[in-house]
């Protein structure tokens, strides 16, 4: 089935190209434009059947648009070398580095140890950790880390002469799917927090010269995702799991354990800490450092601090490393995730300087008549069902550039489309395939594809109605925008 589903993909991506190539002369549409349109279904093809790896279909504009005349080569790769990538380079070294010394297995552990030992308790603190680790780290590295101490928790209970029969097995499904959506839910709260949100910051600047910051994103984000935490979390204890004996005096021995084994805090855990915490004041004041410096801006804030990891000596020979970071560190980096989000900028730009922006927004005038809400609750419900099977970072790659001319169209305010796509894309809740965090919990072996499905599709649902409700009422006050349209760059 695999098989058939490659060939299918390799073979229908090249041949719809050829086919808009030779065949397509629509009204208005420039060659170039052609170029581009051809270009990218024949890149949306191989991100939905994943027929070659995403990160390389995200490679594909360098080959084909300058070599079909959609836009030149300069521009093409210049896509790839975005601020917003080495953001993204920034923080993954400073997530690298809480790693690399188990700061985050510290905070984790504490902030779990707050909460008490009431297992629905137990649940948020584990919730708290995962969301909150998953705004700086990514979700993927955050639930790998979250998942063992989890585990021990749940053996813990199994050992507990008061267990009542099977809440061990309910407990443990509970725990591990509490993991994965706050995984998720957690990365929408920052933009360097889950890619997609690092997409759209791009094709914000790439299209309208807009720079949305790290506070402007928070401001609106950390609200959403605690809001949508708090109702995840009473959904799973209150309704989809239900607890005979709420009272798991073992966890929080385990807990303590743990943080003792730990010990005191290390000089390079203490080190790390302050780097991490000055370059999130950075990102929150950076409005006030630029009455000093105008030139600042979140990319020069990571990347300095993340420099400073390689200069900050440190005691401890056990490592035999000299500085907090060394060079070999580098290789954990997630350079796919970084190729895939330069061919979306590409994209992107492609669409904005070969005109396909606005050729699609003359085909689009008929949408003038359907409802701004609903128009956000198909969108919203649409991507988080495409998420589900699909990457939802090339997914926002994919599709934000076209939701760019889809708001030209309907003369609203692009942000109304752009962020409920973006929020949607990080909902994937029903299969273990549709984000890491499912796969790396469904690994636990608690779940079967059954439990994933009938609890997420659930959650999906309240994701949809929620993501729809905050961005039609709020997102215009947040952002102090209102319902207007903005030109293309």
């Amino acid at each position: 089935m695999r098989l058939n589903k490659n060939i299918i993909g390799l073979i229908l991506g090249p041949l719809l190209f050829l086919v808009i190539m030779i065949f397509v002369d629509a009204e208005g549409l420039s060659f170039e434009a052609k170029c581009i349109l051809a270009s990218t279904t024949w890149m949306a093809v191989w991100w939905v059947t994943e027929c070659v790896p995403i990160s390389v279909t995200a490679l594909l504009p360098i080959v084909l648009f300058p070599l079909t005349g959609g836009m030149d080569l300069a521009t093409t790769t210049a896509a790839y070398g975005h601020k917003l990538v080495f953001l993204f380079v920034g923080g993954f070294l400073i997530a690298l580095a809480i790693e690399k010394w188990h700061l985050h297995k510290r905070l984790a552990l504490n902030i779990i140890r707050v909460t008490g030992s009431n297992k629905s308790r137990v649940i948020l603190g584990f919730m708290l950790a995962t969301a909150f680790l998953s705004m700086w780290i990514s979700n993927t590295a955050t639930s790998i880390m979250i998942l063992p101490v989890g585990l021990a928790i749940i053996s813990q209970l199994k050992d507990d002469p008061k267990t009542i029969e099977n809440e061990n097995e309910v407990f443990g499904k509970s725990l591990m799917i509490a993991i994965a959506y706050s995984a998720s839910i957690g990365g929408m709260a920052t933009l360097i927090g889950t890619p997609p949100n690092m997409v759209l910051a791009g094709v914000v600047e790439e299209s309208y010269g807009i720079k949305l910051n790290m506070f402007d994103w928070m401001k609106f984000g950390v609200p959403l995702s605690s809001f949508l935490l708090i109702i995840c979390w009473l959904y799973l204890t209150k309704i989809a799991f239900k607890f005979k004996n709420e009272e798991f005096s073992a966890g929080k021995e385990e807990i303590l354990r743990q943080i003792k084994k730990l010990g005191s805090f290390s000089n390079e855990e203490i080190k790390v800490l302050i780097v991490f915490a000055l370059t999130a004041l950075g990102w929150i004041f950076r409005g006030s450092i630029e009455t000093i410096f105008p030139m600042i801006d979140d990319t020069i804030i990571a990347i300095f601090f993340a420099v400073t990891l390689f200069i900050i000596p440190t005691k401890n020979h056990k490592t035999n490393t000299t500085t907090l970071l060394v060079w070999n560190d580098t290789v954990k980096l997630p350079w796919g995730i970084l190729i895939l989000f330069g061919g979306g900028m590409a994209i992107a730009s492609a669409f904005g300087k070969s005109g396909l922006a606005l050729w699609i927004a003359d085909l689009l005038q008929n949408l003038n008549d359907v409802s701004l809400f609903l128009i956000i609750l198909i969108i919203v419900t649409s991507i988080n069902l495409l998420t589900e099977v699909t990457s939802n970072m090339a997914t926002t790659a994919m599709l934000l550039p076209v939701l760019v001319t889809i708001a030209l169209a309907i003369e609203v305010h692009p942000y109304f489309l752009l962020v409920s796509a973006t929020l949607a894309a990080s909902c994937a809740f029903m299969l273990p395939i549709s984000t890491p965090p499912n796969a790396v919990v469904f690994g636990s072996g608690f779940l079967k594809i059954e439990d994933m499905f009938k609890k997420g599709v659930w959650m999906n649902l309240i994701s949809i109605i929620t993501i729809t409700l905050v961005v039609y009422f709020t997102l215009p006050y947040v952002f102090d925008m209102t319902a207007q349209l903005l030109p293309i760059n």
